[in-house]
């Protein structure tokens, strides 16, 4: 059948708002007509280069929509369900089954190849060859073929823009809190960068009831909107060193913190914030591939830190997607506060306000 896609074709271009040609579903395979698709720096980065995916390419992996139809052997949804679209896992390796499929083996083969165990893609342009199945979904489209393991049934109900971004930016955020890391009630947080995945960890400590919860951001519009969340203090790094500003709150140093920057200057500052037994996730993705951790072996074995690399939040998406929409339910987690919609044609603008930090997580709809 044929899709509106915007289609990448090179590094920091623009996207091409294009006809393509997808595949029915295959056996394992679920077609979705797309509702919203948020825009991930994730998309971004792999369109500029960062990741191993072929260009051209339709990204985008945080979709939801309705299931169109279903390929063989697809039992977990039915056509006319409504479904998240999340990452891809296969369900089969070590990780896999030990319900940690956000560190799935295949995982880059399954997000970031773009074709089946048996080499083919389900997206094309004419003749041409586009790279699909981008983390099991390519969702900047009318359409996504997904894979059966990668759709969570959400309610009907609920506005599309709100379920969409559940599907990697908070859940990674809010995972990091309440899975990775594992924040205690009473315990005293710090998080590095207020976008929508550090305002997702900082909803998710208020949920956990962290007595401190301290974020670092240079934007005063997401300082004061991380305090509306529930931050208890928001500092500005250019008022002066963050270990100073931290320690003046909490003496002793905090119990946990994220990073969302990966930037190495920042983690450094978190190291030096923290106490003793603390533990430090890392979900930012440097500019730099070759970026080191600055933290010495002298700190780490005194302080006696823990160092997390937080993938999807460690998340369960079948468990932890339905958990985030009750929350959001129940007004515990305001998601609706980091959206900002677009319509689906105008991507590239959406692309352009979340640049110059405009929008915390632009949304785009389906008119």
């Amino acid at each position: 059948m044929q899709a509106l896609a915007a289609v990448a074709r090179t590094p920091q271009g623009e996207f091409s708002l294009e006809t393509i040609t997808i595949d029915g579903p295959k056996a394992g395979e679920v077609l979705v007509k797309v509702e919203a698709v948020g825009i991930c720096h994730t998309d971004l980065a792999a369109r500029d280069g960062a990741l191993p995916v072929s260009l051209p390419a339709v990204f985008g992996h945080e979709g939801c929509g309705v299931v169109e139809a279903v390929g063989a052997g697809v039992t977990k949804v039915a056509p006319g369900d409504r479904v998240g679209i999340t990452f891809a896992s296969c369900g089969s390796c070590p990780s896999c089954l030990a319900d940690s499929p956000s560190y799935c083996h295949n995982f880059m083969h399954l997000n970031y190849d773009g074709v089946r165990a048996d080499g083919t893609g389900p997206l094309s342009g004419g003749d041409e060859a586009i790279t699909g199945f981008f983390f099991g979904q390519s969702s900047f489209a009318t359409y996504s073929l997904a894979l059966e393991r990668n759709v969570v049934k959400v309610p009907a109900d609920l506005p599309a823009e709100i379920i969409a971004p559940i599907g990697c930016g908070i859940q990674t955020g809010a995972g990091a809190v309440m899975r990775s890391l594992a924040c205690r009630a009473g315990s005293a947080l710090l998080v590095a960068g207020a976008g929508s995945v550090g305002l997702a960890a900082v909803m998710a400590a208020a949920v956990r009831d962290c007595a401190t919860i301290i974020v670092v951001e240079p934007h005063a519009s997401r300082r004061a909107l991380a305090l509306e969340l529930g931050a208890t203090h928001a500092l500005d790094p250019a008022a002066g060193p963050v270990a100073e500003q931290v320690r003046a709150v909490v003496p002793g140093g905090v119990d946990c913190a994220i990073d969302t920057s990966g930037i190495p200057a920042v983690i450094d500052s978190l190291v030096k914030s923290m106490t003793f037994h603390g533990k430090l996730g890392l979900i930012g993705v440097p500019a730099n591939p070759e970026a080191a951790l600055p933290l010495t072996v002298i700190e780490t074995l005194v302080l006696g830190i823990t160092v997390i690399g937080i993938i999807e939040g460690d998340s369960d998406p079948d468990e932890f997607i339905p958990e985030l929409i009750e929350l959001f339910r129940a007004g515990r987690f305001p998601i609706d506060k980091l959206v900002t919609t677009f319509p689906f044609t105008k991507i590239n603008d959406a692309v352009t306000a979340q640049h110059h930090g405009e929008v915390l997580k632009p949304v785009l709809v389906h008119e």
